[in-house]
C-alpha cells in the first residue's frame, strides 16, 4: 500500500511542479540581482561564495522537480489508456470520482478497482525508471511540500484502518 501512496502523491502534486519550478527561475535571478545591492550586518550573507551556493542550490532543487515531472510523463505514458485516463481525471483535472465513473462508461465499483489499478501500474512504472518508496523518500527527502502530501495520505490510511477496525469490533 505504501506504493499506492507515492502514486497518489506524485499525482497529486504533479500540476504544480512547473509553476514552482518557474519560482526558483525567479529566485535565482534575485539572488543573483539583490547580491550586488544587498547589505547586511555582515558581508559573508554576501559573499560571492554564498550567493553561489543558494543559486547551486536552488537550481538543484529544480532539476529534482523537473526529473520527477518527466518521471511522472513516462509513468503515465507507459500505463494502459484507460487507466492513464483515470490518474489523469482524478488527480491532474480533480474530477469527482462519479463524474469519472460516468464518462468512462463505468460502474462506481469497477472505477474504484480501476483507480487502484491504475495507481499501482503508474507506481510500477515509476520504479521501472528507478524510483521505488524508498529512493523516492530520499530523493525527495528536502521537498518539505512533498512530503507533507505524503504523510497526510500516510495519516489518513491510518486513521481509516482504524474506523475500520472500530466498525470490527462492533
Amino acid at each position: 500500500m505504501k506504493s499506492n501512496l507515492w502514486a497518489k502523491t506524485i499525482l497529486s502534486v504533479y500540476k504544480y511542479l512547473e509553476r514552482i519550478a518557474g519560482a526558483i527561475d525567479k529566485l535565482v535571478e534575485r539572488q543573483a540581482l539583490n547580491s550586488y545591492y544587498y547589505f547586511s550586518g555582515s558581508s559573508i550573507d554576501n559573499g560571492v561564495l554564498s550567493v553561489s551556493k543558494r543559486i547551486i542550490e536552488l537550481s538543484e532543487r529544480k532539476v529534482k522537480l523537473i526529473n520527477l515531472k518527466i518521471l511522472t510523463e513516462n509513468s503515465l505514458k507507459k500505463c494502459d489508456k484507460l487507466l492513464a485516463q483515470i490518474l489523469i481525471a482524478k488527480y491532474i483535472d480533480e474530477d469527482t470520482s462519479e463524474n469519472i465513473a460516468t464518462s468512462l462508461g463505468l460502474t462506481l465499483r469497477t472505477y474504484f478497482r480501476r483507480l487502484n489499478q491504475a495507481e499501482e501500474q503508474f507506481y510500477n512504472n515509476f520504479a521501472l525508471q528507478g524510483f521505488n518508496s524508498k529512493k523516492l523518500s530520499t530523493y525527495l527527502a528536502n521537498e518539505k511540500w512533498i512530503v507533507d502530501v505524503y504523510q497526510k495520505l500516510v495519516n489518513a490510511q491510518i486513521n481509516d484502518s482504524e474506523e475500520f477496525e472500530e466498525l470490527i469490533k462492533c
